[in-house]
């Protein structure tokens, strides 16, 4: 969290501006996609970050659909967002996003922070490239230089690597992996 916005760990600093690099870069990705009549999608795994976006958003006066685990009534918002030319952004958690969700209407979409499960990032993103889609999509990830972000990436690359081997291979996933590769899998680092 402390990645995305100090805000979320500590209360006082909401009342700062200029403290989180990452939320500047995204209202700026977001006002350029706006400004570009673009229909974007931003998740991130904190229903607390799509809350401080939804309040920068709500300064700017820009219009958009929140989804996360509580809410009810999905497939309106969904349709609100997809057939509502004034609403331009869609926030949502990647769990929400992970869902069944048809968002074709969305041609970028922003991930805010990292999720260790490749797979969960990329149901998200697949809700956009359904059937259906016409548009050229647009895919952002948004990570903070020399943190556990980084550490995130490189363990989803693993985890690729490794469905890779299994779906594809022809060969025992063991016998190809080496015994730093299988210690990695199990081991906790606490850098």
């Amino acid at each position: 969290q402390i990645c995305n916005h100090p805000g979320l760990i500590d209360k006082e600093q909401l009342k700062k501006s200029n403290v989180s690099g990452k939320m500047e870069l995204l209202m700026e990705l977001i006002q350029d996609a706006v400004e570009n009549r673009r229909k974007i999608l931003v998740f991130s795994q904190f229903a607390t970050m799509l809350q401080l976006i939804a309040g920068q958003l709500d300064e700017k006066g820009l219009i958009y659909e929140y989804l996360d685990g509580k809410t009810t009534n999905r497939q309106e918002r969904i349709d609100h967002f997809s057939t509502n030319e004034n609403v331009r952004i869609c926030l949502l958690t990647l769990k929400v996003g992970g869902l069944g969700l048809n968002l074709t209407a969305a041609d970028t979409v922003i991930i805010v922070d990292p999720w260790w499960n490749p797979m969960s990032e990329n149901q998200s993103i697949d809700r956009v490239y359904r059937i259906g889609q016409t548009k050229k999509v647009l895919v952002y990830k948004i990570i903070t230089k020399g943190t556990v972000e980084e550490k995130i990436l490189q363990l989803q690359e693993q985890k690729r690597h490794i469905f890779s081997s299994v779906i594809e291979g022809s060969q025992s996933l063991i016998k190809k992996m080496s015994l730093e590769e299988i210690r990695n899998l199990f081991e906790y680092s606490q850098e």
